[in-house]
């Protein structure tokens, strides 16, 4: 089984949000060397907690720093943008890495009502949302658009014997169905819905998916948040600072992630049972428990890749998962 990164950049209480990006960067180093197969970033806007704010940027940074792993956004939350500009960022980025870049899209704002509206005016961008994935696929492409399409005669540059691929990201049916219509790969984000609605949405891709010239079978993963560490009882102790931050952000409350000792407060009754929840089907504890999880969960959504998300105060708690990880599924750099 393929295993692959999502790093959001994660701010840490007592650490500079410039930290974050270049831990970023690091981390992307290690698992390529590790043998990662893919490294994503995310676009989150005026978030204390998550400041990687611009994917096209990092990935470039990324790509001077890598030569095999695969790059991509997860994603350019596409209503913000026009989506000519984004196929000639990722084209630009396609030349500065042949054929390794994922261009992840996404309908969600990545942040406030507030802050997405001051992203773009128009409230109604996300209603367009197909619209543009079809605009952005044909760019990304270097393909035509069609005769009376207002884009027609305009290309987006440079043009190479490669291009981006282009991903849908979704965490409900609406994603799933779109990436099917349009024969797209296709991510679920597992760790946003707790798990919910990932066997409906993998089905209707499936069953639903039209096949496209680059892509004439559907490929869909799903993006998992895990830690493992030397033990379980250490596993377990690093997972406080996530769960601190899940139960204060469901009543508001939104900041950089809380050191292990400082989030390991008393848990009200309300929170204490939404806790006990979250740790049902949590993918923590030692490498070997965390990989024994991920294959029996992979085999019961057939999927043959894993898209790993982790959260660690510390970065090297964060950095010895991946690495604990790719020791227990003998990954390889190719």
């Amino acid at each position: 089984m393929k295993l692959s990164v999502l790093d959001q950049s994660v701010s840490g209480a007592g650490r500079s949000q410039d930290e974050a990006l270049q831990n970023t960067l690091a981390l992307a180093q290690s698992c390529e060397a590790w043998g990662y197969n893919r490294f994503w970033v995310s676009e989150h806007h005026s978030h204390p907690s998550i400041v990687g704010t611009a994917p096209e940027v990092l990935m470039a940074a990324i790509a001077a720093r890598t030569t095999r792993i695969r790059l991509g956004s997860a994603g350019v939350m596409l209503p913000h943008y026009a989506p000519l500009k984004v196929a000639e960022q990722f084209r630009v980025l396609n030349a500065l890495a042949p054929g390794r870049i994922d261009l992840g899209v996404g309908r969600a704002p990545g942040s406030d009502g507030k802050t997405a509206q001051l992203l773009n005016s128009d409230r109604s961008a996300s209603d367009r949302f197909p619209q543009q994935v079809m605009e952005l696929k044909v760019w990304v492409t270097g393909q035509d658009m069609p005769p009376g399409h207002p884009g027609a005669g305009v290309h987006a540059y440079p043009l190479s014997s490669t291009h981006p691929d282009v991903w849908m990201l979704g965490s409900s049916d609406y994603g799933a169905q779109l990436a099917a219509y349009l024969g797209l790969p296709y991510a679920f984000a597992y760790f946003i819905t707790d798990g919910q609605g990932v066997d409906q949405a993998l089905e209707i891709y499936r069953e639903s998916y039209k096949p496209s010239e680059e892509h004439p079978t559907p490929h869909a993963t799903v993006c998992v948040w895990a830690l493992a560490a030397e033990t379980e009882q250490e596993a377990w102790f690093q997972f406080q600072s996530r769960s601190r931050w899940r139960m204060d952000r469901n009543v508001g409350r939104i900041g950089p992630l809380l050191s292990p000792e400082e989030a390991a407060r008393d848990y009200s009754v309300g929170e204490q049972m939404a806790l006990d929840q979250l740790k049902v089907n949590a993918f923590v504890g030692s490498a070997t428990q965390v990989a024994t999880k991920f294959r029996a969960f992979a085999e019961r959504l057939k999927i043959d890749e894993l898209v790993v998300i982790t959260w660690a105060h510390d970065p090297a708690i964060q950095k010895r998962s991946y690495e604990l990880l790719a020791q227990e599924f003998a990954l390889t750099p190719h």
